[in-house]
């Protein structure tokens, strides 16, 4: 694999105008075998029209952290947009509340929240509470907010609790001397205590905000104790805003984000791209977006998220389904002719392990202008003689941008 990263320096005084971007991303794309045909889910659907892609474009297999790494689907999405996601570190909890539109303010340090079950000792029987309804996590945040607003007020520090969807929320603690590097409370397994948080980087600022986040969580679980369901919670990836370049400023194209989930908007609109609002939840909405927005931006960044929450569930079976719907929407983008459109994932969801894995994850490239290379298919055993090889997921956008004629040569 190559080690190359996109050098943004390079990408700013190369740009230029030029054909339209798509960046459609299946979440957790990349899958193993765990039927009797020996297929991924990728394999076993039925897919002629990424197949078409395919045989018309190049594939390969993308890697979004580094060889071995787990990733998550923050760093996973930064690497899609071209940023080392070892250099540019971010929590989840800030794209969590970048994707609702809370406005974070240089006081601001936030963390993603799950809603969880618990037993009587406190351990947790279900980590995001039986996914409970949006609705329900409306009124656990309204609760929440109520009783625990002013629990830290003593330290000069407002506490704000927003709802994201289904099981999952935001914590917004807002007050001067907040930082460090905070641990997070979810043990990722059942039949475990939450963890405390703690801070690592030995600063004053790290100390104060988790004994700060520790004592909310404290009154946070108390008042949560009479839910049927959703009697615990956990915190995960507490931050505050790091800054990044951004994206349109770097590549010189205004960028949109089609995504049904609060966070991949949040992950989006940090780079600088602009949310589209659209209703419904299918791929077929969100291409019914795009083709409503199509004329206002150069690059569009479409969001899938059922892939990887079926994978997940371990639901092989509704996965490829979920693919299939996709497959289903190709032709309408086509008929939208793009310069260049990449169809891959932020990582590997395989149903069969429940989780993100370390796997490289399928990913083609199709252009007008593409070169060709021998496969036929789209999935993971074809993209691995696909042409683009084994490929760290930052160099994509560069690549797409090559074949939509949005950079200049270098030299004579």
């Amino acid at each position: 694999m190559s080690s190359v990263f996109t050098e943004f320096n390079l990408m700013a005084e190369l740009h230029q105008p030029g054909e339209k971007i798509v960046l459609l991303v299946m979440d957790g794309l990349g899958g193993l075998p765990m039927q009797t045909t020996g297929l991924t889910e990728l394999e076993t659907a039925v897919t002629p029209n990424l197949d078409r892609l395919a045989a018309e474009g190049m594939t390969g297999l993308s890697i979004p952290i580094r060889p071995g790494i787990e990733p998550g689907s923050g760093p996973a999405h930064l690497s899609l947009f071209s940023y080392d996601p070892i250099r540019y570190e971010i929590g989840r909890g800030v794209l969590e509340a970048l994707g609702i539109g809370f406005r974070m303010t240089a006081n601001d340090i936030a963390a993603r929240g799950n809603f969880a079950s618990a037993d009587s000792n406190g351990f947790i029987t279900d980590r995001r509470a039986g996914r409970i309804g949006s609705d329900e996590c409306v009124r656990l945040c309204a609760k929440l907010q109520a009783a625990t607003g002013d629990v830290l007020a003593d330290e000069g520090v407002q506490v704000f609790v927003e709802p994201v969807k289904e099981h999952r929320f935001v914590l917004v603690l807002r007050g001067e001397g907040l930082g460090g590097n905070l641990s997070e409370t979810d043990p990722l397994v059942t039949g475990k205590q939450p963890l405390p948080v703690t801070d690592s980087s030995g600063s004053p600022e790290g100390e104060r905000s988790a004994r700060l986040f520790n004592r909310w969580i404290e009154a946070a679980r108390a008042v949560l104790a009479d839910e049927p369901k959703a009697n615990s919670l956990n915190l995960r990836g507490i931050a505050k805003d790091p800054g990044l370049p951004r994206f349109p400023e770097i590549y010189g194209m205004r960028a949109a984000a089609i995504a049904v989930y609060p966070m991949y908007k949040g992950v989006a609109s940090l780079v600088g791209m602009e949310i589209v609002d659209f209703a419904g939840d299918r791929p077929s909405h969100e291409i019914d977006a795009l083709e409503r927005a199509w004329n206002e931006y150069d690059f569009f960044f479409i969001h899938v998220k059922k892939t990887d929450s079926y994978g997940e569930d371990g639901n092989f079976d509704a996965k490829v389904h979920e693919i299939e719907a996709v497959d289903a929407v190709i032709p309408r983008i086509l008929a939208l002719k793009p310069g260049a459109l990449i169809v891959t994932g932020d990582h590997s969801t395989p149903a069969k392990m429940r989780s993100h894995s370390h796997h490289p994850v399928p990913t083609l490239l199709w252009s007008p202008n593409a070169r060709p290379d021998t496969t036929t298919s789209f999935g993971e055993g074809a993209c691995t003689a696909g042409g683009m090889g084994l490929f760290h997921a930052t160099t994509l956008i560069p690549q797409a941008m090559g074949h939509a004629g949005r950079l200049k040569r270098i030299g004579a």
